[in-house]
């Protein structure tokens, strides 16, 4: 049994013995202190109460989760909103319809259908920064609780905001409805038996698209790995060709990442998701401003003309940025990283290469609904097959390796060794160590994960033959200080 508790949130296997394992005591524990924190962070005055919102994905486990964490927030004398089924970004958006204080969602994203999560959000339906979340660890191990008495419980309502984020997603200027439902799109739709089985064909219905669903019950029986990778997507791949589709559409179990197939049946890439996105976002203002003499950043505003990922997303991203003009900044990997990235410099468009789309005009959060609607408009407007439209990318290859570790203090040596072998090249260490090979445009970078006991080694290069002989190079370094 597995347990992590991060500051992002707790995460694990569903049974066992508590502190060890998902048990209804690590529930009860980790929710108390995140109503305390709440109350901290947020003081109010006497009488007024605290609204948090609960959404859930589909996994089975999910209601029993939810009746402890709901029951935990009601006890604490906080007024709950039980989203229901519903997608990690809808749980965002309804934070913010609601003006609630915070919201708590029930996922662990692509982990396996035994997990499930704790995701834990502020009252701008964004995630909790680190010293928040550190602070709630804190708190949950203290183990001093003291819940309300039966004059001060919380209440419990049911809404549905599914329509209310499709209807914000359909609001951006950037979407082009008109001119996606004029294209007649054909799509297959893998939503792994999870949340997106329901929002995601609603969204494509409203946009005139033809959706073939595939795995789109929402029982929580994950037809295969839920990682929306191409080794756990062949049975989508398949179907695309099958029927004759413009699209092949893969979603996580909370439906926050977004990984696509192009209509011969290969992937598109999930590093490419954002890239794509962002050179639609970015050439629609470059060619503003060349029709027009306003400059880049008068047109992109409120926000700047710059974009944001991680620093294990791909080379691309920048390579794009910097071709129309604007300014591409890296963040540590972890999307509340990235976001307050994004703040920082006014990102207009943002994300993670793992096919997280934050697009902050609607929210700062990773978003599979935006993702896909804004993807459908662009290749409407270009009047091109996708595997076209990818062909128009600067093409870069990376290979994404693993080594599991029993010794977590391990990662300390291994990345100062490879500080050490690499000293002369172009090394970015605000988390784990990335060294850039800017002359070969190239990199590697290896970081502990955060909700795994892992190192996680992520190599890039203009061929995939050089991208894996940089992630061996950096994996026999690694094996030799652990001594395997």
């Amino acid at each position: 049994m597995t347990l992590i508790k991060s500051i992002s949130g707790i995460r694990g296997t569903i049974g066992g013995v508590p502190g060890d394992a998902l048990t209804p005591v690590d529930i009860v524990k980790f929710t108390y202190a995140y109503c305390a924190k709440l109350r901290e962070r947020m003081p109010k005055e006497e009488g007024q109460r605290y609204k948090v919102v609960v959404g859930k994905d589909a996994r089975i486990s999910g209601g029993m989760v939810e009746d402890i964490v709901c029951g935990t927030l009601v006890a604490c004398g906080v007024d709950v909103v039980k989203a229901g089924f519903a997608s990690t970004p809808t749980t965002e958006m309804a934070v913010i319809f609601e003006h609630a204080d915070g919201g708590i969602i029930l996922t662990a994203s692509h982990n396996p259908m035994q997990w499930n999560a704790l995701k834990l959000l502020d009252g701008k339906g964004e995630f909790l920064d680190a010293d928040a979340g550190a602070a709630i660890l804190e708190c949950a191990d203290s183990g001093q609780f003291d819940f309300a008495g039966v004059e001060d419980l919380g209440t419990v309502e049911e809404a549905d905001f599914t329509d209310r984020h499709i209807d914000a997603v359909l609001a951006l200027e950037a979407v082009d409805a008109e001119a996606v439902r004029k294209a007649g799109f054909k799509v297959v739709l893998d939503a792994v038996n999870s949340v997106g089985g329901i929002i995601m064909p609603r969204l494509l219905e409203r946009l005139g698209v033809e959706c073939i669903e595939l795995n789109c019950t929402p029982d929580g029986h994950f037809a295969h790995n839920p990682e929306p990778l191409p080794a756990n997507l062949t049975e989508l791949s398949a179907s695309v060709v099958r029927n004759h589709a413009d699209l092949g559409i893969s979603v996580d179990p909370d439906v926050d990442r977004l990984a696509l197939i192009c209509e011969d049946g290969t992937p598109f890439g999930e590093e490419y998701t954002l890239v794509s996105i962002a050179d639609y976002l970015l050439s629609r203002i470059y060619e503003k401003a060349s029709g027009t003499g306003r400059s880049l950043e008068d047109l992109s505003a409120p926000y700047s003309f710059c974009t944001v990922s991680n620093l294990s997303s791909s080379r691309a991203l920048r390579d794009v940025t910097e071709k129309f003009g604007g300014e591409y900044f890296s963040a540590a990997v972890g999307e509340v990283n990235v976001t307050a990235k994004m703040k920082e410099c006014g990102a207009l468009i943002g994300g993670e290469g793992n096919g997280g789309v934050i697009y902050p005009a609607l929210h700062y959060g990773r978003d599979a609904m935006v993702g896909i609607a804004l993807f459908l408009t662009a290749l409407a407007h270009r009047k091109c097959k996708v595997t076209e439209l990818l062909s128009t990318y600067p093409r870069y290859a990376i290979a994404k390796n693993k080594i599991q570790l029993s010794d977590r203090s391990m990662i300390n040596k291994i990345l100062g060794r490879v500080k050490e072998i690499y000293a002369s090249e172009d090394i970015n260490d605000i988390d784990g160590v990335k060294v850039s090979f800017e002359a070969e445009r190239k990199w590697v970078h290896l970081r502990k994960s955060n909700t795994e006991p892992i190192i996680r080694i992520y190599a890039e290069a203009p061929e995939i033959s050089q991208a894996e002989k940089l992630a061996e190079d950096i994996i026999s370094i690694a094996r030799e200080i652990i001594g395997e």
